[in-house]
């Protein structure tokens, strides 16, 4: 399949719905203590309507917006190279200059905003992508799913880990140094000790400046970690993406009957055994080890089912042939969105905002998501009803470019995707 030169209507929209969906799963982490993310009992309330708020991110949020999100970086990915190398343009220089651009925006929006970036994480992945960029869909995908495999053994192997430290750990002569690395693993991913939970609300509450220096003492390790951890999940979705691409799957090429029969299918596969590690979930009691484990190594095989039948589905209705003006403007400015929902965010729930960090219990962080996406859903178009490009969409272009880009309207449908 050969790349337009316009615009696709149907990747904005998707985009715009990743990048709202992403928030209903990012709300916990900008809210809550951070075991709250993968565990309910960590944060957040245990009520039953609480629970059951995570349940149902857990089956039908988790890991598959941010597979749906890597998923449109990938075949972004190869519009901008294969668009820059037929206008006679080098792709893979402006592929390096962009994802050398992006770990910098990452950098800063991990150490200064938010240290649940996903941003650097994506440009360190961007860059080991390029070489597949020119093969076939087919050669793609049958690399996405050793990848994924890849990844299994990989998360397998980290369980092992965590088990091993679990046990190191509760043995009586256990050193400091695996106390200090068992408790920093259950205060990150599930129900840490009171006096960890206090220092890490004391930070969110505190000065910004106390909130940065934490940050540039905890979370340099985090991105080598995070590569480490799912790089290869990562890397498979970006395939996935790309062989999507020229399928014609995110383009609106197939009939609206094809997109949900794919929907059922991949619904019927993937979600009886996520519900299943769900159930796991609450069987044990929340355990951290084997909660973390559910949503982690036990979601690998059927991230990227589910992530592709909600894509389906979206692209479906995406199909009616109606335009969704508003939805397009909020994929068009999906970084300025993703930045700008972590600003907005930081105003609500740290120190240096209203302070809410760990006030509000999970249920009623939804309707501020629900407010996020009113406002996501206003301001996009109607900036980019003047402007070419989101305002950071802006920045990106032009410090990848070396130069300041044309930001008034000319020809909407040139600007690349």
């Amino acid at each position: 399949m050969m790349i337009a030169s316009t615009r696709y209507a149907t990747i904005d929209a998707l985009r715009g719905l990743a990048v709202m969906g992403i928030l209903l799963m990012n709300i916990a982490d900008f809210a809550l203590p951070s075991g709250a993310y993968f565990n309910p009992l960590a944060g957040g309330g245990t009520r039953p309507v609480d629970l059951a708020a995570w349940a149902v991110s857990f089956v039908l949020v988790d890991g598959k917006m941010r597979a749906l999100f890597s998923i449109l970086f990938g075949a972004s990915t190869l519009i901008v190279v294969e668009r820059a190398d037929a206008a006679g343009l080098s792709g893979s220089r402006i592929h390096f200059a962009r994802m050398a651009t992006l770990a910098l925006f990452g950098a800063a929006h991990l150490l200064l905003i938010w240290p649940g970036d996903i941003l650097l994480h994506y440009s360190l992945v961007g860059i080991l992508a390029l070489p597949f960029v020119a093969l076939e869909p087919r050669q793609q995908f049958r690399i996405a799913i050793l990848l994924l495999c890849a990844q299994f053994v990989v998360g397998a192997l980290f369980f092992v880990s965590f088990l091993d430290l679990r046990h190191a750990a509760s043995l009586p002569d256990a050193s400091a140094a695996t106390l200090a690395a068992w408790h920093g693993f259950v205060d990150g991913v599930g129900i840490g000790r009171a006096q960890d939970v206090a220092a890490e609300i004391a930070v969110a509450r505190g000065p910004w400046t106390g909130f940065v220096a934490h940050n540039l003492a905890t979370q340099v390790g985090g991105p080598p970690f995070l590569l480490a951890f799912d790089g290869l999940e990562t890397l498979a979705f970006m395939l996935i993406g790309m062989a999507a691409l020229r399928s014609g799957f995110l383009t609106g090429a197939w009939t609206r009957a094809r997109y949900l029969r794919a929907a059922a299918i991949g619904f019927a596969i993937g979600l009886p055994p996520t519900i299943v590690l769900c159930w796991l979930s609450f069987a044990s009691g929340f355990d951290t080890i084997a909660t973390f484990a559910a949503a982690t190594l036990g979601g690998v095989p059927f991230r990227p089912i589910l992530a592709l039948a909600e894509a389906a589905l979206a692209l479906a209705w995406l199909s009616d042939g109606r335009p969704h003006r508003r939805l397009e403007a909020t994929g068009r400015a999906a970084f300025s969105n993703y930045l700008g929902t972590s600003i907005a965010m930081m105003l609500v729930f740290d120190g240096w905002g209203l302070g809410m960090f760990d006030r509000i219990e999970r249920i009623w962080l939804y309707p501020i998501v629900g407010a996020t996406w009113l406002a996501m859903l206003l301001w996009s178009p109607a900036w980019l009803a003047r402007f070419r490009y989101g305002p950071l969409e802006w920045a990106w272009r032009s410090l990848a470019r070396g130069k300041a880009q044309a930001m008034r309207i000319n020809d909407i449908a040139t600007v690349s995707q």
